[in-house]
């Protein structure tokens, strides 16, 4: 019988159950300002939040495609 440490590629979680799981354990939460499950005041605070611990983000440069 062969034991594989966790995270050692035999299975792969779910990104999402890997933010869920970092919340319920260790009470850290990653969310993107982008995530559809947010209302628009939700967006807002999860930006103000970033740029309170973070800063601004830098300016997103528009790319043409020629």
């Amino acid at each position: 019988m062969r034991w594989y440490p966790k995270g050692s590629g035999r299975t792969r979680r779910d990104p999402d159950q890997v933010k869920r799981d970092g919340w319920h354990d260790e009470g850290l939460l990653a969310v993107s300002v982008h995530d559809h499950r947010l209302t628009w005041p939700e967006r807002a605070l999860v930006r103000q939040l970033g740029e309170k611990l973070y800063g601004k983000p830098p300016a997103v440069r528009e790319v043409s495609h020629v």
